[in-house]
């Protein structure tokens, strides 16, 4: 008895510390640390919206966002300065790790941070404006562009000082890019902080504008947790990808056309309609020039063709040279960023592949009008049976497969008794001529 009451105050006593640490816990401040890692693309947008979301649900006193990208969509880097703006929660870009860009959107989102920071030896800048599809817009509608981004930006840069402003313009005008020391010189970043404690302990005490007022930021003894992205924002970024989206389209248009081909099954058909849809979705948000998909529905067309109507592989090159040039002019049209490329040796590689593939399927189609075909009865000349009579001279009979003949011995001195094996050496009107299998 006394052992129970003992373990029962132990209980007790471990659960109130347990309860004290927690409390003491919840009482530190909160710092909500994101990566955002690639393209400016939806998936990234959805993600940093959640992070805002979440570190106002938790109260957090500060939202860092590690930033590292080669720049992206106009439309999406827009829709993000927005959710920061409104955030109630101070967010802060930091450009990072060494050796991270801030590139085209990325500046301008950096730019947005409530307060912004830079790792050594990153860079940011180059965010001239490019077309939807990738390429280099007209005089009018590079003027018309630019002005809209430097009035999205400039009432956000204003504050930070004249040459702040003249290098973010600068960015716009010129595709200017600068280190992170000629960023901090220029005012245009707030901090230049070697990991994310050396800019924990930078943020500590310093003041930001948020929409409600000014807000002083209080780091010290600060508790970070990490948000990472799930599983889904992962994957639709990945689909953003213009590698994968072209092997998804290739692939995709491949198992359709084996589908139609062989109809009856569905497993083709289902995988091509899947890679189609996902393909579908990562050209939706890449830019990209339709103009190229005339090329690749070509390209298939003359496989097709080479394998119905037999060319002995003229159509089939011309196929592929057609693959090829459609899936460069569809994801490397002139202007499109370098990211936003799909791989010339993996484009040329595909389209040595499907041409080898659609090339041997050719093969065997020549090859089978070549053999000759047996029909009637005549087809029966070489197969075995066996005898279901006796068969002697010019009577009796024999079992071919599931079919009951007429038969005779094709040496009539030879007696096939009931139950022998027998070959088909020959046909004689509707009769079989067979011999005994020794």
């Amino acid at each position: 008895m006394k052992y129970v009451r003992f373990m029962f105050i132990v209980t007790l006593l471990g659960t109130a510390i347990f309860a004290s640490v927690a409390q003491a816990q919840s009482d530190a401040p909160l710092a909500l640390v994101m990566t955002a890692d690639g393209p400016i693309m939806p998936p990234m947008l959805e993600y940093i919206k959640r992070g805002i979301e979440v570190a106002d649900r938790r109260n957090a006193e500060v939202l860092v966002i590690q930033l590292n990208t080669p720049g992206g969509s106009i439309e999406t880097m827009l829709e993000t300065i927005r959710e920061i703006r409104a955030s109630n929660v101070p967010v802060v870009v930091y450009v990072a790790p060494r050796n991270a860009i801030a590139g085209s959107a990325g500046a301008m989102i950096t730019m947005a941070g409530h307060a912004s920071a830079m790792a050594p030896e990153t860079s940011i800048g180059a965010s001239s404006p490019i077309s939807s599809s990738g390429e280099n817009l007209t005089s009018t509608a590079e003027a018309k562009a630019k002005e809209i981004t430097k009035a999205v930006i400039r009432p956000l840069v204003e504050p930070r000082g004249a040459e702040a402003l003249k290098l973010a313009e600068a960015m716009i005008d010129e595709a200017k890019a600068a280190t992170a020391n000629e960023a901090l010189e220029a005012k245009l970043i707030d901090f230049v902080a070697d990991d994310l404690e050396d800019l924990l302990q930078a943020l500590d005490g310093f003041t930001v504008q948020l929409s409600d007022g000014p807000r002083t930021i209080h780091t010290s003894g600060v508790e970070t947790d990490v948000l990472n992205m799930s599983f889904i924002e992962q994957f639709l970024l990945m689909l953003t990808d213009p590698n994968i989206a072209f092997l998804l389209l290739a692939i995709g248009v491949q198992a359709v056309l084996i589908e139609i081909s062989s109809p009856g099954g569905w497993v083709a058909g289902f995988i091509g309609v899947v890679c189609l849809t996902l393909a579908t979705y990562g050209m939706g948000v890449l830019p990209v020039n339709w103009f190229g998909i005339i090329f690749l529905l070509t390209a298939f067309v003359l496989f097709i063709l080479d394998i119905k109507a037999p060319t002995h592989g003229a159509l089939t090159t011309a196929g592929v040279a057609s693959f090829i040039v459609g899936a460069l002019v569809l994801f490397n049209s002139p202007g499109t960023p370098e990211f936003q490329r799909v791989s010339v040796p993996l484009v040329i590689g595909v389209g040595i592949f499907l041409g080898l593939l659609f090339f041997g399927i050719l093969m065997f189609a020549l090859r089978a009008l070549r053999v000759p075909t047996s029909m009637g009865v005549e087809s029966y000349v070489g197969k075995t049976g066996t005898a279901r009579t006796v068969v002697e001279g010019s009577g009796g009979q024999v079992q071919l497969e599931s079919e009951l003949w007429s038969a005779e011995s094709v040496d009539g001195s030879e007696k096939i008794r009931k139950g022998d094996k027998v070959e088909v050496v020959g046909v004689k009107g509707l009769r079989l001529k067979v011999r005994k299998i020794k």
